[in-house]
């Protein structure tokens, strides 16, 4: 049985066969909700690591380095070591074989196919997701946030505002960019987002797009294109360092290469490492010093800091900078190409941010809670097509709502509100109700006015800044001002504000 190397073989062609039939049947059902569609996803894929793995094994076994296969298959015919046919020998120990396996395993039976199938596909799969995620629908970037703001790269800036910006790593200044700190960080996201992307999905083959992303990387590298490192490999190469050295053989004298400036002097000196501070004199004796001195026989104190040992007139060290960058470049790019592929995932993480920051505790739990309920819904009833040409809303029972119903609540009007970002609401029920939604509350936030009763009905941001500058001014006027409303009294009995009270009294006069 499957002792033998072509039962073996029988077998992983079988199961190979069996798993793409259960594939295709697999994926002829559509599946009802993002979670299902997530084990469906993960199914497959496993069942293809599977097919693959098998392969790699028959490849083994059809190869026959070790000749196992060409003896078992002469065994079969009865030829021995000894070039002797016996085959009924060869028979009656093909028969012992068969009697061992079955007496070792008495219980073994065949599983109907059938059966097998519906097993596999009730199957689900283990998928780690965390809270924030929610099965895949969001990111969880705080930790990378965190990195971020507590970076020198970074700034301090809100989640929602992060979300935003994360992906344009080339607004970092080039210089930030070189860093430890950098790196790690650019490596983190880059993981995270690859193995969030594995996740959700695991059928998209990540090689191949990264292989891809690779190529054009290469060749916008080559031609300088690559856009944050624009022409880097010949900023980082030996013209720039030639170009900004001076050649010491044209002057004799310190006093002659005085006469360059202290800006030029500058510039020769961070070419060659040295420091580049003090007087312009000392600025020239430094430099002049290179002309018979080589600069692994320097002082370690003309050297700037970090600068001896790396690099020898201002070169040796463009190849390890020019690699350096050109690792962190293709991440970048890498992780451009992840976002770019994840890009509803990003825009539905960020207005989940949103919306959380208008919300209670209690408020967001009921919501998770009222999530999960619909995706159970939805995944144990089946979707039907239903026929809706007027592109009705849809009412309670999931059906369209009458046409007459339609009509009556205005929902063929549209209300667009400036102040929500010009987000459409359909019917008036609607767009008086979202005065009082997080939508509107956190446009108003961003304007610095407070979302009262005075501002209903009000969709332009420029109305909404002119009523509130009223509002203010109105304040200012019924404002309680001391000075002319505090009365006070003299001994005769005659009545001042305070301020009048009180120049009388310094005049004397009371």
């Amino acid at each position: 049985m499957s002792s033998t190397l072509l039962e073996v073989t029988r077998a992983s062609h079988e199961e190979v066969e069996r798993l793409e039939r259960v594939i295709v049947k697999d994926l002829q059902n559509e599946p009802a909700s993002n979670k299902d569609r997530l084990f469906q996803s993960h199914r497959v894929r496993n069942m293809i690591d599977t097919i693959t793995s098998t392969t790699h094994k028959l490849i083994e076994i059809y190869g026959d380095n070790d000749n196992a296969r060409k003896d078992e298959i002469a065994a079969l015919g009865g030829q021995t070591a000894t070039g002797v046919n016996n085959v009924f020998s060869a028979f009656y120990d093909r028969l012992k074989e068969i009697r061992e396996y079955h007496r070792k395993h008495p219980v073994a039976r065949v599983v109907d196919a059938n059966d097998d199938y519906e097993a596999l596909l009730k199957e689900e799969p283990q998928i780690e997701f965390s809270g924030e995620e929610a099965f895949g629908r969001y990111l969880d970037m705080h930790e990378l946030y965190h990195q971020y703001i507590n970076s020198k790269f970074g700034e301090p800036i809100e989640y929602s505002a992060y979300l935003d910006i994360f992906p344009e790593a080339e607004k970092i200044p080039r210089k930030k960019k070189m860093t430890r700190q950098y790196r790690e960080y650019m490596e983190n996201l880059l993981e995270y987002l690859l193995y969030f992307f594995q996740r959700t999905e695991p059928l998209q083959d990540v090689d191949r797009i990264f292989s891809k992303v690779t190529t054009e990387f290469e060749e916008n590298w080559a031609a300088g294109k690559v856009r944050g490192w624009e022409n880097e490999h010949q900023e980082n190469g030996h013209a720039p360092a030639q170009h900004t050295a001076l050649d010491l053989d044209y002057y004799s004298t310190v006093e002659e290469l005085m006469e360059v400036g202290p800006e030029r002097l500058k510039e020769a000196l961070a070419a060659l490492g040295l420091k580049t501070g003090g007087t312009l004199q000392q600025r020239a004796e430094r430099l002049f010093l290179t002309k018979h001195t080589p600069l692994e026989k320097l002082d370690k104190k003309h050297f700037a800091k970090g600068a001896r040992g790396s690099e020898k007139n201002g070169v040796a060290s463009a190849p390890q900078e020019d690699e350096s960058s050109k690792e962190i470049a293709l991440m970048e790019a890498k992780m451009k190409k992840l976002c770019d592929l994840l890009e509803d995932t990003i825009a539905r993480t960020k207005d989940n941010v949103v919306k959380k920051q208008a919300l209670t505790y209690e408020e967001i739990e009921a919501e998770r809670e009222e999530e999960e309920t619909q995706e159970d819904t939805e995944s144990e009833d089946e979707e039907q097509q239903i026929y809706n040409p007027l592109k009705l809303p849809m009412g309670w029972d999931g059906k369209p709502i009458p046409y007459w119903l339609y009509k009556l609540h205005g929902l063929g009007q549209e209300f667009k509100c400036e102040i929500c970002g010009n987000y459409s609401y359909w019917g008036r029920r609607a767009f008086e109700r979202h005065f009082k939604e997080w939508r509107h509350q956190h446009g108003m936030r961003c304007l610095g006015i407070p979302n009262t009763k005075n501002f209903n009905e009000i969709t332009s941001i420029e109305e909404a800044k002119e009523l509130w500058k009223k509002i203010q001014q109105r304040q200012g006027v019924n404002k309680w001002r001391p000075d002319l409303e505090e009365e006070y009294e003299d001994k005769e009995g005659n009545i001042y504000n305070k301020k009048t009270y009180t120049d009388l009294q310094r005049q004397g006069l009371i």
